[in-house]
C-alpha cells in the first residue's frame, strides 16, 4: 500500500472519530465559551482546554522524537502577517458567533440533520474559496505583502532558545508548561472531573491532532511523493471538499477533502445508531442571513488567519507556533465581541 493510499485511510478514520466525538460531547470552541461566559457552565471550555494540552504535549513528543517534523507545516513559516492573523482571527470568531458554531462543528451538526448547517458549510466553503483563490485574494495578498515580517523566532521554544536555551530544553520546557497550565486548568474543576465523557472527549480529540500529525508527517512521508504536513483543519479543507464534489475529475483526494467527508460521516452514522438524527431548518429569512453573513465570515476570516476554532486554536497551537496565538487572539476576542462585548449578538429561539 503506498503512502498516499495510508494517509487517506488515516484520514477518514481520523474524520469518523472526530464527527462521533463531536456529535457525543458537543465539542465546540464557541459553545465552550458561550457555556463559560454567557451560561456559567465552564464543563465545555474543560474540554476544550484537554484538547490542547493533550494535543500539545502529544504533538511536541513526535517532534522531540524526530518522528514528525513540524517545521514543514504552514504555521511555521519564516514570515508572517501578524494584523492580517489577528483580523482574520476576529471575523471568524465573530462569525461562528453568528453561525452558532465553527465549520468543524456544522459538518457535525449537519451529520445530525441540521440543514441550517448545510448553508454553512456552503456559504463558508464559498468565501473561503474566494479568499484564497477568487475576488478577494488580491485584498488578503496585497495586505499581507505590507504587513508581514520576518523573525528570527517564529515559535515559542525558538523564543525560548534566543535566551541561550537549547534547541531541546526549549522545546521541552515551552511544551511542558503550555500543556500542564491548561490540563491543571481542566481538570481542576470538580463538576469536570466528574465528566467522564467530557474528559474522555478531551482526551480523543487532543490525540487526534496528534494522529494527523503522524499520518501526514510520518506515513506519508514519501521521498518522491511527499504528503504536505498537516492535521485537523476545516476552513481551506471545506473549501476544496466543495470544489472537489464539483470538479473531481483530474482532481486527487488529500488528507483535508477526507478529514471532511470522513467528520460528516461519522456523525451522521453516530446520530442514526442513537436515534439523535432529525431535520432542523430555519425559522426565519433573518436567521438564515445571520447565519450565511456569519458563514462567510468564517470562510474569509478563517483564510486570512490560516486556520479555524480548530485549525489554529488546537493543530496550530500544537506547534507552538507564534502566528497560531496571534490567531487565537484574534478568534477569541472576535467571539467575546459576538458573546458579551458592545456587538453582542442577541439569541435567536431554536437557533
Amino acid at each position: 500500500m503506498d503512502s498516499v493510499t495510508i494517509v487517506i485511510i488515516s484520514a477518514l478514520v481520523i474524520g469518523l472519530i472526530y464527527g462521533s466525538v463531536g456529535l457525543l460531547s458537543g465539542f465546540c470552541m464557541m459553545s465552550s465559551l458561550r457555556g463559560w461566559w454567557a451560561q456559567g457552565d465552564r464543563r465545555l471550555v474543560r474540554t476544550f482546554a484537554l484538547a490542547m494540552g493533550v494535543g500539545i504535549a502529544a504533538s511536541q513528543l513526535l517532534a522531540a522524537a524526530g518522528i514528525v517534523d513540524l517545521g514543514k507545516s504552514i504555521y511555521l513559516q519564516p514570515s508572517f502577517s501578524a494584523p492580517v492573523m489577528f483580523l482574520g482571527g476576529l471575523l471568524f470568531g465573530y462569525g461562528m458567533v453568528l453561525s452558532n458554531g465553527c465549520g468543524s462543528r456544522a459538518l457535525v451538526l449537519l451529520g445530525r440533520g441540521n440543514l441550517r448547517s448545510f448553508v454553512v458549510v456552503i456559504v463558508l466553503g464559498i468565501f473561503a474559496e474566494m479568499t484564497l483563490k477568487g475576488l478577494i485574494a488580491p485584498a488578503r495578498i496585497a495586505m499581507v505583502q505590507v504587513s508581514q515580517v520576518t523573525l528570527a523566532a517564529n515559535s515559542a521554544p525558538a523564543l525560548l532558545a534566543a535566551f541561550g536555551l537549547s534547541a531541546a530544553h526549549a522545546r521541552m520546557a515551552a511544551a511542558s508548561v503550555l500543556a500542564a497550565a491548561l490540563i491543571i486548568f481542566a481538570l481542576a474543576h470538580a463538576p469536570f472531573r466528574k465528566s467522564f465523557g467530557q474528559i474522555l472527549a478531551g482526551l480523543i480529540v487532543g490525540l487526534l491532532v496528534a494522529a494527523g500529525w503522524y499520518a501526514t508527517g510520518f506515513l506519508g512521508a514519501d521521498d518522491f511523493n511527499p504528503t504536505p504536513v498537516t492535521s485537523l483543519t476545516f476552513v481551506a479543507p471545506i473549501a476544496d471538499s466543495l470544489q472537489y464534489v464539483m470538479l473531481s475529475t483530474g482532481s486527487t483526494l488529500n488528507f483535508g477533502i477526507v478529514t471532511v467527508f470522513g467528520v460528516f460521516a461519522g456523525s451522521l452514522v453516530t446520530a442514526l445508531a442513537t436515534g439523535r438524527f432529525r431535520l432542523e431548518g430555519y425559522h426565519s429569512p433573518w436567521h438564515m442571513l445571520r447565519s450565511a453573513g456569519g458563514a462567510a465570515l468564517m470562510g474569509a476570516g478563517g483564510v486570512m488567519a490560516f486556520g479555524c476554532s480548530i485549525g489554529q486554536g488546537l493543530t496550530g497551537l500544537s506547534t507552538l507556533s507564534l502566528a497560531s496565538f496571534v490567531a487565537v487572539a484574534g478568534i477569541m476576542l472576535g467571539a467575546a465581541a459576538g458573546l458579551r462585548g458592545a456587538l453582542r449578538v442577541r439569541p435567536l429561539a431554536a437557533s
